[in-house]
């Protein structure tokens, strides 16, 4: 029985792609917040636009969840990510701050959210990661432009 749960778990993401593109997110929120955050978000994201679906799975128990929101049927590969994904995106992290939750759960920030925690991110905890960056690395040379996103720009300005 275990095994038939995993199995249909490591299925999904496989069953999304063969339904189209798509756009992942890697989010939490509160734990007793998760089952009104889905429900309220799913329909949120599928009324402002139209043709796509959203898809919650994951974590949900620890307050992660992996919100996808897939494509409009018909929809191309890369150029519907290139084209429609940052507005949606930004709506999604939008839903998640407002409901007390972080766009990054279990995957970090990384390359691809540095914009959105510069424009959702705490300021007090930014100007913190800043002021540790610099403590640790003044010269701005170990891994410039990853972790922190201010940090590097002004160091070396």
């Amino acid at each position: 029985q275990a095994e038939a749960f995993w199995l249909l778990r490591d299925s999904i993401a496989s069953a999304e792609r063969a339904l189209g593109p798509a756009l992942q997110h890697d989010i939490s929120v509160p734990v007793d917040k998760m089952p009104d955050f889905v429900s309220h978000a799913s329909a949120e994201v599928e009324g402002r636009f139209p043709g796509t679906r959203a898809i919650a799975f994951g974590h949900l128990g620890d307050g992660n969840v992996h919100f996808h929101v897939l494509a409009p049927p018909g929809a191309v590969h890369g150029e519907w990510q290139r084209n429609e994904g940052r507005p949606i995106t930004s709506f999604v992290y939008d839903l998640v701050t407002q409901w007390g939750g972080s766009i990054s759960a279990e995957h970090g920030i990384g390359q691809a959210k540095l914009d959105q925690l510069e424009r959702l991110g705490d300021p007090a905890s930014l100007a913190m990661m800043i002021a540790v960056k610099r403590a640790l690395d003044p010269g701005g040379l170990l891994n410039p432009g990853k972790l922190v996103p201010l940090a590097p720009r002004e160091m070396t300005a």
